[in-house]
């Protein structure tokens, strides 16, 4: 696989909150995607994911406890876990979500 610039790859999409996938690893897909500050309503996975910010910041509320992540950091929400996007999240940021 070729290197891939992740701002040029999330500045691509089409729309904020639009994934695009860049691989896998094992069985796990690797994706990008750009904030706006729009708030997400609340999900549950039935697995892990790992959610890292490039640049920016994510607000999440994870069962129930405010998290906000900055760039650089990385959060793991645990399968089954409900969780949700807080308004004010803005930037870059890279979902590992291992396959079900």
């Amino acid at each position: 696989m070729n290197p891939v610039d992740l701002y040029e790859a999330a500045s691509a999409l089409p729309t904020p909150w639009n994934s695009r996938s860049l691989g896998r690893v094992g069985t796990a897909v690797v994706k990008v995607l750009r904030m706006d500050g729009r708030p997400l309503p609340a999900e549950v996975h039935e697995t892990a994911e790992l959610l890292l910010v490039l640049d920016g910041k994510l607000e999440l509320l994870v069962e129930g406890a405010e998290v906000t992540l900055g760039p650089g950091e990385l959060h793991r929400v645990a399968a089954g876990a409900r969780h949700a996007v807080r308004p004010g999240s803005t930037g870059t940021l890279v979902v590992v979500e291992a396959a079900g």
